[in-house]
């Protein structure tokens, strides 16, 4: 053989690591479909039930972030545009809204929900244990909880006599939650009075609405558009003195009164855990819904002073946290 050739032979064995490493597949994507508007506690708790299955942004895995603002009529584009990107998987969160839209555009991309809703009653899977199809995730079953936060209500207002509630008409877990507010609210001999809204200005005039009919306590429904809002409604509640009881600890923190359920940071670390596992191999349909073991209750004594609310020390005790 001659020098010149064993010399070319060598060389191109030594760039054989090179080639391989310049050729190494690329990451997978994920698709973070949302309702709402970007929330930056939410995004990194999501991110961290990835990292603890050893997926990194930006190392060995990368996200395409898709928001509809609340707009919801732009969802059905947002997965569409998803879908043609070819990501590996589909995160669907933001409201119960969100999870149909991304069935709609794949039947063989695996998706992962967060939703408050019962996602078996709302269609989103066959059932807790076994989901079926390409599609599981977490439900928090804040939508559940109606009776309990009126329970909550009438513990810290024992005297009140008319109980005010506001739903999202829009929304398909309203008329459940109504149904189970006006049952709590007989069960404990109180009159209550249903609301809607689906706008600022509604929201506005359910409170004016409200206090003309000297409702004594609100029990504001579930669904993310009334998450964003959540500063509107502590402003609103203080302005016409009416205490109030949310779904949510971002209401209180937004000087809100008092909230009862599961902690959205939580139920998004266990949405990147879940998409973790699948990208590890695990199937959908293999994997049960998964629900919270334990729900917070929030007060915030600061609000309850500009109510004129007293807090007695049960209801203290039993709070998961005390914002003063």
């Amino acid at each position: 053989m001659r020098r010149r050739e064993f010399i070319g032979i060598l060389g191109a064995a030594a760039a054989w690591p090179f080639a391989a490493h310049a050729q190494q597949p690329p990451v997978p994507t994920i698709g973070y479909l949302n309702g709402n508007s970007p929330n930056g506690s939410l995004e990194a708790a999501f991110r961290k039930g990835l990292s603890e299955m050893g997926f990194v942004e930006s190392r060995n895995l990368a996200i395409e972030f898709r928001y509809a603002g609340n707009q919801f009529d732009r969802l059905p584009a947002l997965a569409a545009e998803l879908v043609r990107l070819r990501v590996a998987m589909i995160f669907a969160a933001g409201g119960a809204v969100t999870v149909p839209v991304a069935k709609a555009a794949t039947t063989t991309i695996p998706i992962v929900f967060s939703t408050g809703a019962n996602p078996v009653q709302t269609g989103m899977v066959a059932s807790f244990n076994r989901p079926g199809g390409n599609v599981t995730g977490i439900s928090s079953i804040n939508t559940e909880l109606t009776s309990k936060r009126l329970e909550l209500l009438h513990a810290l207002l024992p005297a009140a006599a008319r109980f005010a509630v506001l739903v999202n008409p829009n929304v398909r877990t309203a008329a459940s939650e109504t149904a189970d507010a006006q049952a709590a609210a007989a069960t404990i001999g109180r009159q209550i009075e249903v609301f809607t809204a689906s706008t600022d200005r509604e929201i506005d005039a359910a409170f004016e609405s409200m206090v003309q009919k000297r409702a004594d306590a609100l029990l504001i429904g579930t669904n993310t558009f009334f998450t964003t809002r959540r500063v509107q409604f502590a402003t609103l509640a203080a302005r016409h003195t009416l205490p109030a009881i949310y779904f949510g600890r971002a209401f209180v923190e937004a000087g809100g009164l008092m909230s009862y359920g599961a902690n959205n940071d939580f139920l998004y670390r266990l949405g990147g855990i879940y998409v973790g596992r699948i990208l590890k191999g695990e199937r959908p349909a293999d994997l049960p819904v998964m629900q919270p073991t334990k729900f917070e209750l929030v007060i915030n004594l600061q609000a309850a002073r500009l109510l004129g609310v007293e807090v007695s020390p049960t209801l203290r005790a039993l709070a998961d946290e005390v914002i003063e």
